[in-house]
């Protein structure tokens, strides 16, 4: 069967069925060529099927940066890192609902908290609960990011208004050891589940052009569809100087953009929101995110690298006929 036809052949399954196959998937990321423009065309159609003509946008507020004792080798904030960025304590409500209420005016409908280290502390964690519930009054679903909760946490920020909780397994249990030493792979693991034991509603992805091999991002994608996590972000590695991974070679925009179509052919029915290293790997490609299978974004700037400006976003998404 030419690989255009077996590309028809998974498409369709996956529309009547809404399962692909480990098998499946390892085709699918053996396409290269002028065919891999055929895999973003049914990507599309999945991401049209199952998701609708809506793109999704969310923002973050880095609140609390740097100090971290976590050792990850692609973050600016951790132990390991020499990289010269920023570092402050929790940033005050004020400052945060001003940022929040900016996003609400730029028509985007999620806002997130997200600080370092390995988890927010008990004096920290009230003090974002006070904010979410403001956060909501503004009229945005609140997201946090604050590391590796307990579900009574949890659930006492589910009860202050938080929507959604983040946190990422990053790369395939097999490769996780590469990336971090100092928490575990079923430790992020217990917390996703934690998180959906309080009835939140759940986003966790990874990173993408650590050394990882396609088996790595594909285990994940299948990680996270047996942990049935809502939403997707992918990041692109963004080789930070003075981090384990400063000298890492960047990610082909092609390549990049073919782990999105997988990750909707894996994850059919899911947001796969495209965060991280979007600018900076994608280039004069990143307006193919959605022709890719994409169907959210983070808008803004990111923890310590930078974004793309709301209006710029905004101005893309309509471009390609879609609505917010």
């Amino acid at each position: 069967m030419a690989v255009t036809e077996e590309i028809k052949h998974i498409e369709e399954k996956i529309l009547n069925v809404g399962l692909l196959s480990e098998e499946d998937a390892f085709y699918i990321s053996k396409i290269s060529g002028c065919d891999i423009f055929n895999l973003f065309v049914s990507a599309n159609k999945i991401r049209d099927y199952f998701r609708g003509n809506k793109a999704r946008l969310c923002a973050i507020v880095n609140a609390k940066s740097g100090a971290c004792p976590e050792d990850c080798s692609f973050c600016a904030q951790s132990s390991r890192s020499r990289a010269e960025i920023q570092a402050y304590p929790l940033l005050s409500k004020e400052k945060i609902l001003q940022k929040a209420i900016g996003v609400r005016q730029s028509g985007i409908e999620r806002f997130s908290i997200v600080t370092s280290g390995r988890k927010v502390s008990e004096k920290d964690l009230l003090k974002i609960a006070d904010m979410l519930s403001e956060i909501r009054n503004i009229g945005l679903l609140p997201c946090a990011s604050l590391g590796l909760l307990r579900e009574d946490d949890l659930s006492m920020l589910k009860k202050a208004g938080l929507d959604r909780y983040h946190h990422n397994l990053e790369t395939s249990e097999r490769f996780f050891p590469w990336v971090c030493t100092t928490h575990g792979y079923r430790d992020k693991i217990e917390t996703i589940k934690a998180a959906k034991s309080a009835g939140l509603s759940v986003c966790s992805g990874g990173i993408f052009g650590m050394g990882e091999t396609w088996e790595d991002r594909i285990d994940m994608a299948f990680a996270l569809r047996e942990l049935g996590v809502d939403s997707v972000p992918v990041n692109f590695l963004v080789p930070i100087k003075g981090t384990p991974l400063g000298n890492a070679d960047l990610l082909h925009p092609f390549e990049a953009l073919k782990i999105v179509s997988i990750y909707r052919y894996i994850l059919p029915d899911k947001e796969i929101r495209i965060c991280g290293g979007r600018l900076q790997i994608l280039g004069e490609f990143n307006s193919m995110i959605f022709l890719a299978g994409a169907d959210g974004m983070i808008t803004g700037n990111y923890l310590t690298t930078t974004g793309r400006s709301p209006e710029d976003d905004l101005k893309l998404i309509k471009i390609y006929g879609l609505t917010t």
